[in-house]
């Protein structure tokens, strides 16, 4: 199947602000790895996570990539008041 690979890694940075554990400001934060493995491997080759081919359960979101996932994730998944 084809699909577009830039909104799956954007979605998949999105949700691993929602599985973020032990931010530490300006160095990045540790996120549970339970996505697909082609789209890990994006987002290592652009900056945003570091290699999540280990043992660990864990991988590390750069600080940028963690800025970025938490404003994705607010762009799709914040709760807009009525």
């Amino acid at each position: 199947m084809k699909y577009d690979q830039d909104k799956v890694d954007e979605m998949t940075l999105a949700l691993l602000y929602l599985v973020t554990t032990e931010r530490q400001e300006g160095i990045g934060a540790r996120a549970w790895k339970g996505f697909d493995w082609e789209t890990l491997n994006r987002l290592h080759e652009k900056g945003w996570i570091n290699d999540p081919k280990s043992k660990a359960m864990s991988l590390y979101v750069t600080d940028e990539g963690f800025k970025k996932s938490e404003k994705l994730f607010l762009k799709h998944f914040e709760q807009k008041e009525k």
